[in-house]
């Protein structure tokens, strides 16, 4: 299925709308409709579940989006989180110059400075083409910074002298906060953090739908080590995290890892996990990091507080290592429509079917009465329904045919239907139908909540 089918059904079944689109759209910016913010809901649940209550050593922080600005200094990214941005010369469209180059097949490499990315625009000048009017003739390539600046407590005219930043990742504020979870909490060496939050970056040009968003929110925890520990627990996080999407359903063939070759100046070993996207192929889906050090120390240094953690049972004095596990929730919203979104042919009929996994499932379970205008169908299938909405997150469907309700229904991704007919009336049983097979069988509404679940 293609990407832009995709997108055309998230917006037709309510789960992804373009943000702002009565005033024409904001680039980058997309909202959650009904369905799509309980899918939402479900992925962070899940993922939480795996993360933090299955593991007695990994806690959970919400650390707050607006941080002191020294935080993003002393983390380096007042000074280095950069991309570089072109200018076409013609229409004055900016665009991200490493793009610009990969779609004539050349790889900008994130550490090649301004002066190197000029160098390959000029190499190539006469291959590359303004996204917009196709033009040929650009600006020298400068390095922009991603943070997106605000004036939080700033009354004045100059605050973006003294600038204060949406966080442009949530890690840091784990790594500001280790030494209070640490002092407040009975973990020891190692453990992990992890935290759910909105991250903010000011995209050159913010492109493939979900995938590259300037709002959006990560999935993160952060796994403090001995510094002699590290590769082992890189290697662990590296292959648990393959195992979590497994576990979900996801086709082997669809993922992959691809290990750095180039390292940001922080990392000890980097590796993506990749997922082959529509019509992108295989992109980062989530990132398994061995940061080393880095950030505590730059912390350490910064606010002059100690990061030093003293084993308890040797007495042994050291700054953690650092092994990351990052997923964007917005890719993994996307892979996880790509993978589990299709079309069948079920008894005879060709359909699109959500065939979700229970757990990440909007809707558990619909209730159908047979016919609207009975009152006494209704009347049954809303005291079914009652029962069912305490236990599952349920939807009560009387609008149209019983076919179009079940296609509705499989195109959100409802594993169960259940409608209740005259037979219901005068036996307390209901047909309930598989969304997988389209199988259909009767059984008593007492049994029903069990069989469900």
């Amino acid at each position: 299925m293609s990407l832009d089918e995709i997108i055309s059904f998230l917006k037709r079944r309510g789960f992804v709308y373009p943000g702002s689109e009565i005033y024409g759209g904001f680039a980058g910016v997309y909202d959650f409709g009904p369905y799509g913010v309980e899918l939402a809901c479900n992925i962070k649940n899940f993922w939480w579940q795996t993360m933090v209550r299955n593991n007695e050593n990994i806690v959970g922080l919400d650390s707050a989006i607006f941080m002191h600005p020294k935080v993003w200094e002393a983390s380096g990214h007042v000074a280095g989180f950069t991309d570089p941005l072109v200018e076409c010369k013609t229409c004055h469209t900016r665009m991200r110059a490493d793009h610009l180059l990969e779609s004539i097949g050349q790889v900008a490499d994130e550490k090649m400075s301004e002066d190197e990315i000029n160098a390959k625009l000029q190499e190539h000048k006469d291959e590359l083409e303004c996204i917009k009017c196709k033009g040929r003739d650009f600006a020298e390539a400068r390095n922009f910074n991603l943070l997106v600046q605000s004036n939080m407590g700033n009354f004045t005219d100059s605050w973006h002298e003294n600038a204060t930043y949406l966080r442009g990742e949530t890690a840091q504020g784990i790594f500001i906060n280790f030494k209070n979870v640490l002092d407040t909490t009975r973990v020891q060496i190692p453990f992990g953090i992890a935290q759910i939050g909105k991250a903010f970056r000011n995209e050159i040009s913010p492109r493939q739908f979900l995938f590259r968003k300037r709002e959006f929110e990560q999935m993160e925890m952060q796994y403090f080590v001995h510094p002699d520990d590290l590769t082992k627990s890189y290697s662990f996080w590296k292959e648990e995290r393959m195992r979590f999407y497994e576990k979900l359903g996801f086709a082997k063939e669809n993922l992959r890892f691809h290990d750095h070759e180039n390292l940001v100046f922080y990392a000890k070993d980097a590796t993506d996990i990749e997922y082959n996207f529509p019509d992108l192929g295989f992109k980062e889906l989530e990132g398994v990091h061995a940061r080393g050090d880095y950030d505590l120390s730059a912390h350490q240094k910064a606010s002059g507080k100690s990061f030093e953690y003293t084993d308890p049972r040797t007495g042994e004095k050291y700054i953690p290592n650092v092994v990351e596990t990052s997923v964007g929730l917005d890719r993994l919203f996307l892979a996880t429509v790509a993978e589990f979104f299709e079309k069948d042919t079920v008894l005879g009929e060709e359909r699109f079917v959500f065939r979700l996994p229970f757990v990440l499932a909007p809707v558990k379970v619909a209730v159908f009465p047979l016919l609207k205008n009975k009152p006494e169908l209704v009347s049954k299938a809303k005291e079914v329904f009652s029962v069912l909405k305490t236990h599952l997150a349920a939807e009560f469907d009387d609008s149209g045919n019983i076919g179009k309700r079940y296609r509705r229904q499989d195109e959100i991704g409802t594993p169960w239907c259940v409608t209740i007919d005259f037979d219901t009336l005068q036996d307390d049983s209901v047909t309930l139908r598989e969304r997988d097979t389209g199988r259909q069988s009767r059984m008593p509404i007492r049994e029903l909540l069990q069989i469900i679940k």
